[in-house]
């Protein structure tokens, strides 16, 4: 018998084909059409270099307001995942093999734009021996070698059965560690469903044991269909793991061929959420509807690096 996750691994380009209807956005949720001369120059550097960012391939509401600053998400290893997660607008398919000198591109990139925090992600890359743990490391090195000053935080994927592949990342150092659960365990099947939740808690949880030092992150998105008291669990289950910091953030629906919105969360509910989040033990929460794992991630960085001294009393 063949069941639904089977047909969603086996072919992805089925995982999502229903269509729902798109809510109207509250206001609370509008933002502005980009369009500044920085915008523009950000856009140029990346066009120049050859580069994939997720600002642009998910989406992001916020790429107006990002861009505008000189702040931009990296998507390496190309711009074709090997899953198809239900709330994701990046395509999905068989990806092409890795380019030798994005490390190199990518880097010139950060020192070009004269970033101070750089946020390197990537697609899933379930093709791969290691998960492409090896080019993460790569393009960590190369911008340590390019824009010595700069700050990089990675948004990895799960490496799900990569045996050694977080090894890989860490020791090279980022100085944020990121990897998101996105949604509670209950919604996985429906949401997530190439992922594990208990894995993906454990992953970041070896971040710590390997490097105590640096920073973990992970983030949810809620709207989803899951309860207060779901998302309450999470924060206790990112606590039991060490997690520093904690992003929450609406879900907006990319098309209607994915995942329906449940409901838009109030700006009242998202500041409740931060204020248990803080009472909970994390030393950073950003927490509202267009909050998005790399939405200022700069300033962010600065304010969980001043927590951390705070914290420890030195």
């Amino acid at each position: 018998m063949t069941t639904l996750l089977d047909t969603r691994l086996r072919h992805p380009e089925k995982a999502h084909k229903a269509e729902t209807p798109l809510l109207r956005k509250p206001e609370w949720i509008r933002v502005k059409a980009p369009g500044s001369p920085i915008y523009t120059e950000t856009r140029n550097i990346v066009r120049e270099n050859g580069l994939v960012t997720v600002c642009e391939e998910a989406g992001c509401p916020n790429i107006g307001e990002c861009w505008s600053k000189k702040h931009a998400t990296f998507m390496i290893m190309g711009d074709t995942c090997t899953r198809a997660c239900a709330f994701c607008n990046v395509k999905t398919g068989l990806p092409g093999a890795l380019e030798a000198d994005e490390p190199e591109r990518v880097a010139d990139a950060i020192a070009r734009m004269g970033l101070a925090h750089a946020v390197i992600t990537s697609v899933d890359r379930d093709d791969l021996d290691d998960g492409g743990a090896a080019h993460f490391a790569r393009v960590i090195r190369a911008t340590r070698t390019a824009a010595p000053t700069t700050t990089i935080e990675v948004l990895t994927p799960d490496f799900l059965k990569k045996d050694g592949a977080l090894e890989r990342v860490v020791d090279a150092r980022p100085d944020v560690f990121n990897h998101n659960l996105e949604t509670v365990p209950a919604l996985y099947l429906r949401i997530r469903p190439g992922a594990r939740y208990f894995h993906s808690l454990r992953l970041l949880q070896r971040v710590k044991e390997l490097d105590p030092m640096m920073f973990t992150k992970s983030g949810i998105m809620v709207g989803l269909g899951e309860t207060r008291e779901q998302v309450m669990q999470v924060m206790d289950d990112m606590r039991s793991a060490n997690i520093d910091f904690m992003t929450i953030g609406q879900y907006l629906q990319p098309t209607r061929k994915h995942a329906a919105i449940d409901r838009f969360v109030t700006p009242d509910e998202f500041k409740a959420y931060e204020a248990t989040a803080y009472a909970k033990g994390f030393l950073m929460v950003a927490s509202s509807p267009l909050t998005r794992s790399s939405h200022h991630a700069g300033e962010d960085f600065a304010r969980l690096r001043a927590a951390r001294v705070k914290h420890s009393g030195h």
